[in-house]
């Protein structure tokens, strides 16, 4: 099965739900969404929507990170160095229980934990990651990691990371990598094509969508479930290309 959609609801949320069968929530990352919001937003959509989440951005996000300036709230500066860069510390488990809390009222099938490029790979990295992601095993849905930075380097150790969670899949943009470890569910991110790690401007050609195409259909090969979620600024035009030009 697949499943198009995109980051965020690009257009007003009726005509989302009558042109895409799953989403992908931004504003879970940005803050702890009040869980009225999310039951209204599980209420609104039609059956069979899916519906996936970004992970909150305290579990990730050290306190100096850029992303705090779009929250209208942030932690204590007391939790410096206890959250964030997925620490294994009481404070940042805590942190996950609420957003598996929101996850669960959402019906959330995927959450995905982006770490930034200040997380990159080092032993103590490793560590903290292999520790933090073994305590999600038991949170009853899939978590992606989609890892930044010098991670892309050490693929090896990001595939160790993954196998070693029963639930957990290397999120990817496949035109710049793919998976490490091919799971039960595949989930791709479209951040556009140059750019160090993202270019949000730019617009898929039908080349490109094509090419995509490709990659889905070999993913669809080896997993249950493939996600394509786009995240770049004409998202909404690119994905319903996709689905037109890619039948799967």
């Amino acid at each position: 099965m697949v499943y198009v959609g995109c980051c965020g609801y690009c257009v007003s949320r009726s005509k989302y739900y009558t042109t895409f069968r799953t989403v992908e929530l931004q504003e879970t990352f940005y803050e702890l969404v009040p869980e009225d919001r999310l039951r209204k937003l599980r209420g609104e959509s039609p059956e069979g929507f899916v519906f996936n989440m970004k992970a909150y951005q305290g579990i990730t996000h050290d306190l100096d990170s850029p992303t705090w300036r779009r929250s209208r709230s942030r932690p204590d500066e007391s939790l410096r160095g206890r959250i964030g860069h997925l620490r294994p510390t009481g404070e940042n488990l805590e942190l996950w229980e609420e957003v598996v809390r929101r996850a669960r009222i959402l019906g959330a099938r995927v959450v995905v934990v982006q770490t930034p490029p200040s997380f990159g790979f080092s032993e103590e990295n490793f560590r903290n990651a292999m520790e933090f992601f073994s305590a999600t095993v038991e949170s009853g849905f899939v978590v992606g990691w989609e890892p930044r930075g010098t991670w892309a380097e050490n693929p090896h150790k990001v595939g160790e990371i993954v196998g070693s969670c029963r639930n957990l899949v290397h999120v990817v943009d496949p035109f710049r990598s793919r998976p490490a470890l091919v799971k039960e569910v595949s989930y791709f991110r479209l951040h556009g094509i140059g750019g160090r790690e993202v270019n949000y401007g730019y617009r898929y050609t039908d080349e490109d969508l094509l090419t995509l195409c490709g990659v889905v259909r070999d993913a669809v090969r080896e997993s249950r479930e493939v996600y394509v979620l786009f995240n770049n600024v004409s998202m909404a035009w690119d994905s319903q290309r996709f689905s037109s030009l890619c039948e799967v």
